[in-house]
Order: C-alpha cells, then structure tokens, then sequence
C-alpha cells in the first residue's frame, strides 16, 4: 500500500485529506509541523509527502529542503495563498528539490471542492510513481548529435515548453543568460491555476531578466521572455506580435506547449529554437519533430535530470531532438545562441 505523508497544522485540513486519500486506498500519515515531518520521513519513509507551504515553526520550504537533503522522497506543495512571500517560498521549495505545486484543497462547502479535490487526487497519484531527482549532476551526456554538428545562425525567437518538474529546470536555463541578450524567449509552463504570476516574479528576482506574463498583441522585444497566462494558448504571428487564444484545450492543456511550437514554426520557420522539458504526456514532442524537420535547432532535456520524462522521451523517440541535454548544458547552450555574452554563433 502507497503510504501518504501529509505535513500540515490545521486539524479540519488534516481530516480532509486523510478522508479524501484514504477513500483511494492510500494509507495516510500525518505530521503537525515540518519538523515533526523531517522526523518521520526519516524514521518511516513515505511514498509522497503532501506539504503546507505555511506552517508554524519549520515552513513548507525548510522542510522540504531538509527532507530532500538526508531522505528524499517526492513532495507535492499545497498552498491556500498566493501572496508573493509564500508563493516565492513555494518556489524555492521546488528549487529544493519538492515536485509539484498545488492550491490547497477546498472544504467540502466550497464550490471548488470537488475541483481542488481532484486535482489533489490526480497529483498524489503520478507523484507516488515518480522516481526523485536531486539537483541534476554535471558532466557529459549522450546527445542526439554532438553540439559541433549543430551551429547556427542567430535565431529570431526561442520556444519553451515544460510541465512537471519544469520551474527549477527553467530557473537554471535562464541563469545563464545575461540582460541584453539578442532574441525573445517565450515559455509555456503546465502549472496549477493561480500559481504563474508568482513564478514570474520569482524567476525575476532569481535570475534579474525581464520576465513578464504575455499580453495579446504585444510585440516580442529581443532580451524579453514571455510567459503563457492562466487559461490561454500562446502563440506568436508572423509580425513578431503576440497572439493569446481561448481555443479548445490541446492534449487536455490549455496553454499547450504544441500551439506555442506550431506558432513558431509558422512565424519563423528555421530561425527559431525549440526546447522540450521535464513533464508528463507527449504535449509539444510532435511539433517540436517538426520544428527539427523545418531546419530548426531543437533540444530536449535528457531522462536523468527530468522528473518526468514524458514530453522529452517522446521528443526523442520521434527523434525530433537535434540535442539532448541536461540543465546547465542547455543553459549554455542558450547563452551561446542568442548572445548573452555579448555573442552568438
């Protein structure tokens, strides 16, 4: 039986889940504080660790860290807030190392509960199956095709997509470029609802680029990355501007990373990049061959560093991926390209 650790001090919130895993078959366990569950994770590791972000005492992100350092196990943060500090510590609960972020479950009066609910479900479910990846090693990688065969010229634009376990991936990448670099970066990032204004503002204050949630017919500016907002495809037009649809969800996702890659393609042909992250499903793997097939360079994370290696491992199976990188190998590879050292390939 999955054994479900679930860190948080509100009794009524503790009855909720206890009630609501227990109905799935899931043995339940539960620590009052963080430090209660640093204690038990060591003592009887669980499969999956559900974790408050706001706790008295050790918060969500202490522990979290703690955990990850002496006895990693994967950890799934709940958040009821989206205020920027507890938001940033969500984040940097992530970057030590927990797997996904979710809003906190909705009482059972709540409109919302039946939604929250089966989020909370779903999530526990794939978490409790993922293998745990600490901060990726370094050091060489088998590739698709060695990083010499691959040069190019300066892109006009660099896709991203990412889901599980994509933030902290996205932090890396982003940290080695440096203000002033030469092409637009545009991000689409599964995440829970509500939770993408704060990523931004972490990544800002983490890696200081100007990152910003993207606007409907805004035009792309080179040493800019843009974001796709709650509920919305991203794309971009063949004017360099931004086009946001509520069109129908893609692979059960809206935004969908496949409409950002299609877009680009459209737009820019060859002179655009495509990076596949960490995530779950097959979103963007196709498009992404077919950003390859167009003349585009195109980069997939490789499966030691992925928590998921869902999106990526498809990517690659279609052998739609020029290069297939680590983190901080992609991160430079970026920096090379698009000149955040004052040069580009």
């Amino acid at each position: 039986m999955i054994t479900i650790l679930i860190v948080e001090d509100d009794k009524n919130q503790c009855l909720l889940y206890r009630h609501e895993l227990s109905e799935e078959g899931y043995s339940v366990e539960i620590a009052r504080d963080g430090k209660e569950a640093v204690t038990m994770s060591k003592l009887n590791p669980p499969d999956l660790i559900v974790m408050d972000i706001n706790m008295p005492g050790m918060n969500g992100h202490e522990a979290t860290r703690a955990i990850m350092e002496t006895n990693p196990v994967p950890i799934v943060i709940v958040s009821a807030s989206y205020e920027r500090s507890d938001v940033e510590k969500s984040f940097r609960a992530m970057e030590a190392g927990a797997v996904a972020i979710l809003e906190k479950p909705a009482g059972s009066g709540h409109p919302d509960f039946e939604s929250t609910s089966r989020e909370l479900l779903k999530t526990v479910k794939l978490m409790s199956e993922v293998r745990v990846v600490r901060r990726w090693p370094h050091g060489r990688r088998k590739e698709a095709r060695s990083e010499a065969e691959t040069s190019v010229k300066k892109p006009k634009l660099v896709a991203i997509g990412a889901s599980t376990g994509g933030p902290p991936v996205i932090q890396t990448i982003l940290s080695g470029l440096k203000p002033g670099f030469l092409a637009p970066v545009m991000i689409v990032q599964h995440i829970s609802k509500g939770f993408i204004d704060g990523m931004t503002e972490w990544l800002s204050s983490e890696t200081g680029l100007p990152i910003v949630i993207a606007s409907d017919g805004e035009t792309l500016k080179p040493g800019r990355i843009y974001f796709a907002p709650d509920g919305y495809h991203m794309g971009v037009a063949s004017n360099g501007r931004v086009s946001l649809s509520k069109a129908p969800p893609e692979n059960g996702i809206r935004p969908s990373v496949a409409h950002l890659f299609r877009s680009a393609i459209a737009a820019y042909g060859p002179d655009a990049v495509g990076i596949l992250l960490t995530g779950m499903g097959k979103d963007g793997a196709m498009e992404l061959k077919q950003m390859r097939d167009r003349g585009s360079l195109t980069i997939a994370q490789d499966k030691e560093s992925s928590v998921i290696y869902g999106m990526p491992g498809e990517a690659v199976r279609l052998d739609g991926a020029t290069l297939v990188l680590p983190p901080e190998r992609i991160a430079a590879r970026l920096a090379s390209l698009i000149g955040a050292n004052g040069q580009s390939n």
